[in-house]
């Protein structure tokens, strides 16, 4: 019986600490951090100014909480994603698909992530380098197993590879935050995703590959391939080598 009752008890905090996490998480995205006080917190959450302190300490903490419980999540979806046996781009395709969809589902979550804790000196609060480090080194490990295989293009540092393609998922992310793009439409959103994974992934795959669409493109479309023709030949590189020879 006691057991039963030390478990309901343990619920019931564990449902509290929730609230109050979610009712930052809120308050968090409208106001900033430093805009927001503890009040405003309890408010959101329905529940005592003092009831915040008994599980936070103040309003750092707070952050780091909010931010750990957000990412742990997201970190969990991209190594089930990252790990899949599927080609080398619809595994990047995926861990891109991972991020739009975390702000699809939860905007406000997102906005904090990157706004108050990856850019705002409040993040100083959050263990920011080693969490965005870990995840960086993580999706590294893809990159080498695509170098490895020729997907990827020979001269590439995976792990600068990796961190690019962070920068330009949190940058496309961003113009959803920032509200320079329509969130609220899913279709904005889906197109913004796959730009995104296309742009990357045409940067880093190399040319004439299997899974380059451009060399497909091209045997079918011939301005596609006059297009590739004459690229080449304005490519500094050939243009040195043929002085060379």
């Amino acid at each position: 019986m006691a057991a039963k009752a030390l478990a309901q008890q343990t619920t019931r905090e564990q449902d509290r600490r929730r609230t109050i996490l979610r009712a930052a998480v809120e308050v968090f995205s409208k106001k900033g951090y430093h805009g927001c006080r503890i009040a405003d917190v309890a408010r959101e959450a329905g529940v005592a100014y003092g009831l915040v302190y008994h599980y936070f300490k103040n309003k750092d903490e707070l952050l780091e909480s909010v931010f750990t419980s957000g990412w742990s999540g997201f970190v969990e979806r991209l190594t089930e994603q990252a790990s899949k046996s599927t080609t080398f781009e619809d595994r990047v395709r995926g861990v891109v698909g991972v991020a739009f969809d975390a702000y699809k589902h939860d905007p406000r979550g997102v906005k904090v992530l990157i706004l108050e804790v990856g850019r705002s000196p409040s993040g100083g609060a959050v263990n920011r380098g080693s969490a965005f480090s870990d995840v960086i080194r993580l999706a590294s490990l893809l990159f080498q197993e695509a170098k490895e295989k020729g997907h990827l293009k020979a001269d590439m540092d995976p792990l600068l590879a990796a961190t690019m393609l962070f920068g330009a998922i949190e940058m496309g992310l961003t113009a959803f935050v920032l509200g320079l793009l329509d969130r609220k439409d899913d279709s904005v959103l889906d197109r913004a995703r796959d730009q995104v994974a296309e742009t990357f992934l045409r940067g880093v795959v190399p040319a004439g590959t299997a899974q380059d669409p451009t060399s497909r493109a091209g045997q079918a479309n011939p301005a596609v391939r006059s297009k590739q023709t004459w690229t080449s030949s304005k490519s500094p590189t050939k243009s040195r080598a043929q002085r060379r020879a």
